[in-house]
């Protein structure tokens, strides 16, 4: 089945987690634990939003001591407006599909025969 939004759900769910917080910066630790993505699925997830132009990132400002600086996210204005439109998208998506479902499992009214 071809997905409308143009995200895959590993997508969806970073914009999901990047929009309940749009304007605070955020470490992908953070996105991984939020999203329950592996770090192998999220940070390149991460860079294709970036590249789009829909996720902002930068380093941490100053080195913290005991562990190296984290890089950060956010999602760009226009990158919050996309991410919105997406979700209700993929949401009235599933909500349909899931009543196709419910429709395909039904058993067939019963004929009588005249």
């Amino acid at each position: 089945m071809a997905r409308r939004s143009g995200f895959s759900a590993q997508t969806l769910a970073v914009l999901a987690e990047l929009c309940a917080t749009p304007s605070q910066w955020r470490h992908g630790y953070g996105i991984a634990r939020g999203t329950g993505l592996k770090s192998g699925t999220l940070y390149p997830v991460l860079i294709r939003l970036a590249d789009r132009g829909l996720v902002e990132a930068r380093w941490e400002d100053e080195q913290p001591a005991g562990r190296p600086r984290r890089h950060l996210y956010r999602l760009t204005p226009g990158g919050l407006a996309i991410a919105t439109q997406a979700l209700i998208r993929a949401r009235s998506d599933g909500a349909a599909t899931a009543a196709a479902r419910v429709r395909a499992a039904r058993p067939a009214p019963a004929r009588v025969a005249p």
